[in-house]
């Protein structure tokens, strides 16, 4: 189900001024009356994985049914899909920066396939010669298309967003459209940005929703002062500064995912970060590297570690996962809440030595490790102005997890650690549901504004299987330990909570029934099956498209970048997360 594509300002302010309804400026959205109809959004065709369908929020999803029971002795080592955030970034620079750029361990699920399916509707030669690599070849971002039918981003915000911010230095009008659940969520973040920039872009709502229309052109650098700690609007506006004329900086209140900041360097971008402010110059050439590859998705990584502490006896290895300090605050958390998980090998992978098969192989020890003290209980380690995380340099760090069944106790979680857990929210709950105490989260009201109104979904689906959850505006609180009891939950159409009550009912007794379980195939198309793998009791959904198993990631990397995190600092226990050091800059 895609929402309706409304009629540009544009196009109004067009017939106003005399012209025919149907005299629509070219290559902008018809409105829905008296006008033709609009192009249906189509995938390319001959890119395998690209146009998802279904999207998270459609019916179809609706129907996608797995049943779920108790579990125990869960063992085995997994790799980890490719990070959906870096993969969009690095998918969407190396188009931008043209050549031939080869993409291995890319996300496999239904987000990070839109993007590709709206940069070959764009002129981008898109090719996957095996299920985990993409090769993207192309003129370069002036050589870019107009499209022929509106964008399609699906259930990914960060594809539109971040598509946004390219889009606003191209003479040509495009149209972005997505599923109905990403036409619900706020686009005026980055619309009005970009308005000042110099885009014109109309919209639902005044440009707040989508179906969006832009008009790019030459654009003017500014300084934004954002509201929120959003990685989607920060990037968005640094990618249209690219382009801009002058230096164009974003300061933030908390320090997001620095994934971009990160990317950018290796495309031959310099940035300049000052605590929370991150700038770029306009007129940069972006030069990309012929190979990259995607660390696995930390994000991915948490409900698998989730099942591992809550169901007994269990032990399991996860390799290659992403540990970005703006991304670790689920560890964090799980460090504070007592879980035992171990956190081995953390290392930068070398560039452009092209795919190999062992995650744990060739590759530098990652230095400037801080003291890795033990938090007191319930409290999550704190850094420097109240946040561990620090902006890095080029790289991204990845490491090899071990969770084992463990007694947990409650925490309280807010301020500057929400944005670097933001995602891992519904999984965090669903522990705090067995953790000894109550378990606070504040300060989570961007949770409203994802594929569903998560904080209400996580507290009413929990509730359903006989969890203590009190919903707040901002947050929740959990009591726990509460002992759980099948029942029929739904996913709402969002893949977060289909995974995360997959792992709820591997605790709950008797027969937990997930509906709209196929969203999940939204970030990890795998991870029914890899639960299987494991040895829980899944049954269904089978056949999700789009669904190989997942690959390592190849020693090959984004670049050499720099971590503070260690297994094993000097007093810390064996895995934990420590401090950062004096002098790190706040988050």
């Amino acid at each position: 189900m895609h929402c309706p594509t409304p009629e540009p300002e544009s196009n109004r302010r067009h017939r106003r001024a005399g012209g025919a309804p149907g005299d629509a400026l070219p290559g902008a959205a018809p409105g829905p009356a008296g006008a033709p109809a609009p192009a249906a959004a189509t995938k390319p065709a001959g890119i395998p994985g690209a146009a998802p369908e279904p999207a998270a929020g459609d019916p179809a999803l609706d129907s996608g049914l797995v049943r779920v029971r108790p579990a125990r002795d869960l063992g085995g080592t997994l790799p980890v899909p490719g990070d959906k955030s870096i993969a969009h970034r690095a998918a969407l620079l190396a188009a931008a920066a043209g050549g031939r750029v080869v993409l291995d361990h890319y996300a496999p699920g239904r987000d990070a396939a839109s993007t590709l399916a709206c940069l070959a509707a764009l002129g981008v030669t898109v090719r996957r010669p095996a299920p985990h690599q993409v090769v993207l070849e192309g003129p370069g971002i002036a050589g870019w298309q107009a499209p022929a039918a509106p964008l399609d981003a699906g259930n990914s915000g960060t594809t539109m967003r971040l598509l946004l911010g390219l889009l606003a230095s191209r003479p040509f009008t495009a149209t972005l459209t997505g599923d109905a659940s990403l036409c619900r969520r706020p686009m005026d973040r980055v619309v009005e940005p970009l308005r000042r920039m110099g885009a014109l872009i109309s919209g639902r709502e005044g440009g707040r929703r989508a179906p969006l229309t832009i008009r790019g052109g030459d654009l003017r650098a500014i300084h934004h002062d954002s509201p929120v700690a959003s990685a989607q609007v920060k990037s968005a506006i640094l990618l249209a500064g690219l382009f801009a004329a002058g230096r164009t900086s974003v300061r933030e209140p908390a320090l997001s995912r620095d994934h971009t900041e990160r990317l950018l360097p290796l495309f031959g971008v310099a940035v300049e970060r000052d605590g929370l402010l991150v700038a770029v110059d306009g007129g940069q050439v972006l030069a990309a590297p012929a190979r990259l590859a995607i660390p696995g998705d930390p994000s991915a990584a948490a409900f698998y570690l989730a099942a591992a502490l809550l169901c007994p006896g269990s032990r399991i290895t996860l390799q290659g996962v992403g540990v970005n300090p703006t991304r670790a605050g689920f560890l964090e958390v799980l460090q504070a809440m007592g879980a035992r998980v171990r956190v081995k090998a953390v290392r930068e992978l070398q560039p452009g030595a092209g795919p190999a098969g062992d995650p744990a192989g060739p590759g530098r020890p990652a230095r400037g490790a801080g003291d890795g003290g033990r938090p007191a209980p319930g409290r999550v380690p704190r850094g420097p102005a109240g946040s561990s995380a620090t902006a890095g340099g080029p790289g991204e760090p990845v490491a090899d997890l071990t969770a084992e069944t463990s007694e947990l106790r409650a925490v309280d979680v807010g301020g500057d650690l929400i944005p670097r857990l933001i995602d891992e929210i519904p999984i965090l709950a669903v522990l705090a549901t067995q953790a000894r105490g109550t378990t606070r989260i504040r300060d989570a009201a961007e949770l409203r504004v994802k594929e569903t109104d998560r904080l209400t979904a996580i507290a009413e689906e929990l509730r359903r299987l006989g969890a203590r959850v009190d919903e707040h505006p901002g947050g929740l609180d959990i009591h726990g330990p509460t002992p759980l009891r099948g029942a029929v939950v739904s996913s709402r159409g969002d893949h977060r909570m289909a995974m995360a009550l997959a792992v709820a009912g591997l605790v709950a007794a008797g027969e937990t029934v997930i509906t709209g379980a196929a969203s999940a195939a939204v970030s990890d198309p795998g991870f029914f099956s890899n639960l299987r793998r494991l040895g829980a009791p899944v049954e269904g959904p089978e056949g999700l498209p789009g669904s190989p198993e997942p690959q390592p990631a190849s020693p090959v990397t984004l670049g050499a970048g720099l971590v503070s995190l260690e297994a094993g600092g000097a007093g810390a226990a064996p895995g934990s997360l420590p401090a950062p050091a004096a002098g790190d800059e706040p988050a």
